[in-house]
């Protein structure tokens, strides 16, 4: 037998030999995901639906011509529409967020919104749009483009309205057609939604401040810009990462090495999605940096669609759902319904207006998991889907959602499932409140790209050409940190692609107990810890120099969160 020094040298080189293998697979993923990305590129970067569809409408063809267009969702699998569908269910339309990505993250796997929708018979419609915006689209066109898709959608089901799912950007967009000056009939699910931008809580929602550290929107504005007219969604992507780098850029790249024989295929999946960048026009970002996340104006009733209309979300009579998850650094609940309070000043009024309201809260899941999350899909959005009626059917007033398996089983159906509507006092939505200070970067940012809307935009047009713009566009770091890795731009990886073929064959994975695989874990868990504790500070510093900059007392204490029961 071996001596204990013999052990540790057999082991030593065992787990050389499984880190070199690993490293090896590692690259050579990441080797894929470039190439990937090359190709979706190169197809034009179509929606990534794991569903067949037909195209029903094209917004590039309309008199005020935008970039959207309406799918229609035909085959799941070998099965087709007339197999899966029952037409008498209402329609259901799925509008995925313009937020830097392409379409398909309601979609991109049997386990989604879509999927959801279809297993539950409803007909399914999808809300797509392409790379490049329409020169000079603004959002108004968007909108209208919008409420035409409603509208063919409602005459090719006249029985019963549509069911409106609108993700994170688009969910606030769903809310602006309910409270335009048509409005709307079916039901809207608003998921990850932000309505109030100025809330949130310290150190945990440290993006509604990022404005007022930039100056607001003129940076936004100077980016379309040089962009030749086109906001580059690459940025977008960017700025989320940023948020908690220690997640979203170290433990998704550690989590991958660790386990790259099972992670695999998971992580190409998702990473078609995450760098499909698209395009935003400057009109869309300039209006939508102002109006929202800047101004707040959808919350305060000022939002201006067109000539005579205007947002006002008292206007809204048709039911929303809204789900949100505390664990939702993005769309915090704090944003996704501090509007109410906002709009309506006590339960009372609300019930006056004839509105229902329904909310559902997740307490841990992330942003991207109230879309992506196959757990998610399977219970909360099965259980919306199969409980509409009962909420169409519910008085005037504010509800909270609550499901209760007691199995455990994302995968049951009522009744092994039920779901409770418990009536909740709009007084009880008491976030932390943001006074003048949000005022203050309001009149910043106002001044800021009067400014440079006046003096330097027009330089910087002038000296931008579609050269430049194309040259950024490469150049940005979220695109050159994917290319690097592929044999097109560094010859070197084709040695990884040979040496992957011969790894995976003789590959012979260590065990998870294994000595020095625990110590690599812990190793991991360690970095993380540190980078996130390094992010902190970060977010504390930002917090710090916006009340030095906007004025003391910026944070209230934080209330309770509105529907939990008191112990």
């Amino acid at each position: 037998m071996l001596g204990v020094p013999g052990e540790k040298v057999v082991q030593a080189a065992e787990y050389g030999r499984d880190l070199w293998q690993r490293s090896i697979l590692f690259l050579d993923t990441l080797r894929e995901r470039a190439n990937n990305m090359l190709d979706h590129e190169r197809a034009g970067l179509p929606p990534l639906l794991d569903f067949k569809y037909e195209m029903i409408l094209d917004g590039r063809d309309f008199e005020a011509p935008s970039n959207y267009a309406l799918l229609r969702i035909t085959e799941v699998g070998d099965d087709c529409w007339d197999d899966c569908v029952d037409p008498e269910k209402p329609p259901v339309i799925v509008i995925d967020p313009r937020a830097g990505h392409g379409p398909g993250i309601g979609g991109f796997k049997h386990d989604s919104e879509v999927g959801m929708a279809l297993h539950e018979g409803h007909p399914v419609y999808f809300v797509m749009f392409y790379p490049e915006p329409s020169p000079g689209q603004t959002l108004a066109d968007v909108l209208h483009a919008l409420r035409r898709f409603v509208d063919e959608v409602a005459q090719r089901h006249p029985k019963t309205p549509p069911i409106l799912y609108g993700n994170c950007q688009a969910g606030w967009a769903v809310a602006i057609l309910s409270a335009d000056c048509e409005g709307l009939v079916g039901p809207a699910v608003l998921n990850g939604s932000p309505m109030s931008y100025w809330a949130g809580e310290a150190g945990v929602n440290p993006m509604r401040i990022t404005g007022g550290l930039l100056g607001g929107v003129w940076l936004a504005h100077l980016a379309a810009d040089l962009g030749n007219g086109r906001f580059d969604g690459a940025w977008l992507a960017q700025n989320f990462e940023n948020l908690k780098p220690e997640k979203a850029i170290w433990e998704k790249y550690a989590g991958l090495f660790a386990k790259v024989d099972t992670e695999r295929e998971r992580f190409l999946e998702f990473e078609r999605w995450w760098n499909g960048f698209y395009f935003m026009s400057r009109e869309e970002i300039v209006a939508i940096v102002e109006n929202l996340f800047i101004g707040n104006k959808l919350e305060n009733g000022e939002f201006r669609i067109c000539n005579g209309c205007t947002a006002d979300l008292r206007r809204i009579r048709n039911p929303l759902v809204i789900f949100a998850s505390y664990g939702d650094n993005i769309t915090p609940p704090h944003q996704a319904l501090g509007w109410i309070p906002a709009v309506y000043k006590d339960t009372d009024d609300l019930k006056r207006a004839g509105q229902r309201i329904v909310y559902l809260t997740n307490p841990h899941v992330g942003h991207l998991g109230l879309f992506v999350s196959a757990k998610v899909a399977r219970l909360e959005h099965r259980a919306i889907l199969e409980s509409l009626d009962e909420i169409e059917e519910l008085n005037p007033g504010l509800y909270e959602m609550q499901i209760d398996n007691p199995s455990g089983d994302p995968d049951c159906h009522k009744p092994q499932f039920s779901v409770r509507f418990i009536e909740r006092k709009v007084e009880d939505i008491d976030f932390a409140k943001q006074p003048e200070s949000f005022e203050r970067v309001r009149a910043v940012s106002e001044a800021n790209e009067a400014f440079y809307r006046t003096f330097v935009s027009p330089w910087v047009q002038a000296a931008t050409n579609p050269w430049i713009a194309e040259t950024l566009k490469w150049q940005h770091p979220m695109r050159v940190s994917r290319y690097v890795f592929s044999e097109v731009f560094n010859p070197w990886m084709r040695v990884v692609a040979g040496l992957a073929d011969v790894v995976a064959k003789e590959r012979r994975p260590m065990s998870d107990n294994y000595p020095m695989i625990k110590n690599e874990r812990e190793f991991f868990g360690r970095v993380s810890e540190a980078m996130e504790m390094v992010r902190e500070l970060r977010d504390a510093g930002n917090e710090h120099v916006f009340r030095l900059l906007y004025g003391q007392n910026l944070f209230e204490p934080s209330q309770k969160k509105p529907g939990k029961d008191e112990p």
